[in-house]
Parts: C-alpha cells; structure tokens; sequence
C-alpha cells in the first residue's frame, strides 16, 4: 500500500500567516461552543422579591398578580404584617423592593440604605388617621394620655405633625410603641387612649365607635407611599421590575374595566366589606402612568419639593439625625420605557 504526500498542502500550513489563521478560527470555534453551554447551564434570573403590607393602596399589586399582569417568575410579592417588619427585610436584604411611605424611605436613606423610588402608589388624603376613645374629642384632650404608635413607620411624622398642629409637644402624651397588627386589639382592651393607625384598622375601629381627631388630609401632600428598590437590583433586575410596573398600571386599568370584581377581591384581601374598601380609596389619590413620570422624572421631579418639606419636618422634628440628599433618589426611567 502506498501513501500520497500532499507536499503543497503541507507548505501551505507551515505558513505563519495561515497557520495564524487556523488558530483562530479554532479558538472562535471554541469561544462559541463555551457561550453556548454557558447559556444552557445559566441560573435564571431570580423574581424580584416585594415586601408589602396591608393598605388598600398597595392591593392593585396583588390584583395584578390575580388576573396574571406579570408572571410569577419574574414578581414574588411577599407579605407582611407591618411596615416595621417589610423595612427590617429591606434593609437586611430579604427583599428586594418594598412598599412604604415616603418618610420611612428617606430614614432608611439617611442611614444609609441606598435606594431609588420607581413608583409612587398614592398620596394620602384621609386614610391615615389618629382615633381616640369617643370620650376624647381633640387632641389637646389626650394630654397626658397613652397614645399607640408604630414608630418606625408613618406614625411617627403623623403625631409628630398633628401635636405641631395643635400647639403641643412629643412630652405632653405618653407614646405607646404598637405594630400595626396590634392597633386594633391594643384599642379595644384600652390600652391606649388613642392610635396613629390606617387602614384597614381605620375602618374597623370607626366602626367599633372610635373618634376620629386628625387625618392627613389635615396635612395635604406630605403623606405618600412610594415603592423603593435597592439601588445593586436595578443594575441587573430591569427584567422583572418592568414587568412588575406594566402589571401594576395595568391593574388600575381594572379597577375601571372590571371594578366590581377587582374591588371584591381587594376587599376580601383587606378584610373590610365591598363598600369599606371603596371608602378607604376615597382617602387616596392614585397617580396613572403620566403622573409618576411627572413625580419621579426629570431635572425637577414633582415629587422632590414635597419630599424636602418633608425631610425638612423630619430633621426639626429629630425624626433623622442629619440631612439627606434627595435629588437622586427618584427614578422615572422604568416607568419611561413602558411609554415606548
């Protein structure tokens, strides 16, 4: 048997030139085959985690969940009892994402927590409230008096406020700390005189005979209720916040399309009757798609002149311990890119 040499092939590959190109083309072959097998073996992105608590304010969340606006891949809402305990996950890291109003936000900023809104959910007009025994009428008449209060939430800008308002001072009542879930049964076993509380406790307790003595419509704008991401998930959760944001707009789409159905279901989420619930919105006002891209977008976002008022009562008020730079805080640019 004999063998043919192809010497022309042999001196065409000891050439450096094409010998270079061959490596090459071997090692292109190689870089794709390790993406592909990269892309096959990759972990999914994990859904963004949302701590939420109860107000009605935040129900077009899980209404959205309810009628399948955003996949359960990409958005896990978790529940939670209390703003004290959504903000400890935060914080902590459980979460990716909260619900909270705007003051709890600019204390977990002015500690450090670096965060961004990307929504805001509404603006109180009503819905949080101090209640008291019927025997009290105003609150000049709980001085001295035991009054409940979730301090590391809204309640404390909310007494801090209305004593202001009414020409008092932290020293003149007796501040109860109470989690949200303990307002209602703190009230009717009188251990408190009083409460700084929201719905749905609100609705439970006026129906219970309570006196109401001071609400947020007292104190227009200042209450808000915002939903704040932790700054490292923007950079590679865009996928899933998206999704989040479209259901949500899509959700207070419903309300009008489909309202007797999806206020049933948030009712019976929040544990108040059909028409409670839709009273407690009366106490809300819920900004569309246009309006958060006013509040949070921008060289000067609605929202910031409120939030510096805010932050200013905060700081006289040594709610925070030192002043926080808010200019950076908002971000529009996911609600943005639904737009497009």
């Amino acid at each position: 048997m004999s063998y043919h040499i192809d010497y022309k092939r042999i001196n065409w590959l000891r050439k450096p030139r094409n010998l270079k190109l061959i490596l090459t083309i071997q090692l292109s072959v190689i870089l794709i085959l390790i993406i592909i097998m990269t892309n096959c073996f990759k972990k999914p992105q994990e859904p963004i985690r949302i701590g939420i608590s109860p107000w009605p304010g935040y129900e077009p969340m899980f209404l959205a969940r309810e009628k399948g606006y955003f996949s359960e891949k990409d958005v896990k809402l978790i529940d939670y009892t209390s703003v004290t305990g959504q903000s400890r996950a935060f914080v902590n890291g459980a979460v990716d994402a909260a619900a909270m109003t705007l003051d709890v936000a600019t204390k977990l900023r002015e500690s450090g927590v670096d965060l961004r809104i990307v929504l805001v959910f509404d603006v109180s007009n009503g819905g949080d409230v101090i209640l008291a025994n019927p025997v009290y009428q105003t609150l000049k008449d709980l001085k001295n008096k035991k009054i409940g209060v979730e301090t590391t939430s809204i309640g404390d800008y909310m007494i801090s406020r209305a004593l202001e308002l009414s020409g008092m001072k932290l020293t003149d009542i007796k501040v109860v700390p109470l989690e949200i879930s303990e307002h209602e049964r703190a009230f009717k076993e009188k251990r408190v005189d009083a409460i700084v509380t929201y719905e749905p406790v609100k609705t439970k307790l006026i129906a219970y005979g309570a006196n109401k003595i001071f609400d947020s419509s007292q104190i227009p704008g200042e209450i808000v209720d915002v939903l704040v991401v932790r700054t490292d998930y923007l950079k590679k959760g865009d996928k899933q916040l998206i999704s989040l944001l479209n259901g949500w707009f899509k959700a207070l789409g419903a309300l009008t399309t489909d309202s007797l159905n999806s206020i049933r279901f948030m009712a019976a989420r929040e544990q108040i009757s059909d028409k409670e619930f839709i009273l407690s919105l009366e106490g809300l006002t819920i900004p569309n798609m246009q309006s958060n891209i006013m509040q949070l977008g921008g060289a000067n976002p609605g929202l910031l002149a409120p939030a510096r008022h805010l932050e200013r009562i905060m700081y006289e008020k040594k709610l925070i311990e030192g002043r926080v730079d808010l200019v950076k805080l908002f971000d529009a640019s996911f609600i943005e890119r639904l737009t497009k």
